[in-house]
């Protein structure tokens, strides 16, 4: 691909109302009443995008402005947890995020460790990072012997896949992305498919809301 291409659709990210989502604004409040049959401790979400990720290099390039952001509020605790099935692009985009952070060596699965953590030495100072990927997890038990509550207690960053594994433990993330295969936009080039990943962003706390008002430049109005 020439290189004018690919940094073209390198930066391709598409708003909610491209991919089908009527009249969505820039930033819309949600409602802060949720309906009865919500799980019980659940946060209503501050707001919510939906964001359309063309290709790996638009991921990528959305990874890298979200670790901006996150360096942007300075040190404290972040939680951004990523949902989807396999092969949507979890991984890709924890990469991806630690890539943006400025860690340059090899980025290692956590798939049977439950947490692989870096120090990530930056123009800001020493970001920590914890990446969780929990779709082994099993034992509520493990979390408190292995003390992985404390690392949400630490000015640090963690990246959680596979919450669902987990989630009467890891309380409140600040950032929910939810990522799915956009199946309606779809295509085939010499029988290979290209689908683009849809990522849903939810803020449920301030420091979430923080982070998703950084991002608004992704979102064309």
């Amino acid at each position: 691909m020439p290189a004018s291409s690919a940094g073209k659709r390198a930066s391709r990210f598409v708003s909610g109302d491209d991919v089908g989502v009527a009249d969505m604004p820039k930033l819309y409040a949600m409602p802060t009443v949720l309906p009865a049959n919500a799980p019980s401790g659940l946060i209503p979400p501050l707001a919510e995008r939906v964001l359309s990720l063309a290709d790996e290099a638009a991921t990528s390039a959305f990874g890298a402005a979200l670790a901006q952001a996150v360096l942007a509020l300075g040190p404290r605790p972040v939680q951004v947890q990523l949902s989807g099935d396999l092969g949507a692009g979890k991984t890709t985009l924890s990469r991806a995020i630690l890539r943006g952070l400025g860690h340059t060596g090899r980025v290692r699965s956590p798939t049977y460790t439950l947490v692989e953590p870096y120090d990530v030495a930056g123009t800001t100072g020493t970001q920590k990072v914890y990446h969780f990927d929990l779709y082994r997890f099993a034992d509520p038990e493990e979390w408190t012997d292995a003390g992985f509550r404390d690392c949400f207690a630490e000015p640090a960053l963690c990246l959680v896949e596979w919450p669902e594994k987990a989630q009467a433990l890891l309380g409140t993330p600040d950032l929910h992305l939810a990522l799915s295969v956009d199946v309606v936009h779809e295509t085939y080039d010499d029988g290979v498919e290209h689908a683009p990943r849809l990522a849903r962003l939810t803020a449920r706390t301030q420091t979430g809301l923080q982070l998703l008002q950084s991002l608004q430049h992704l979102f064309p109005c």
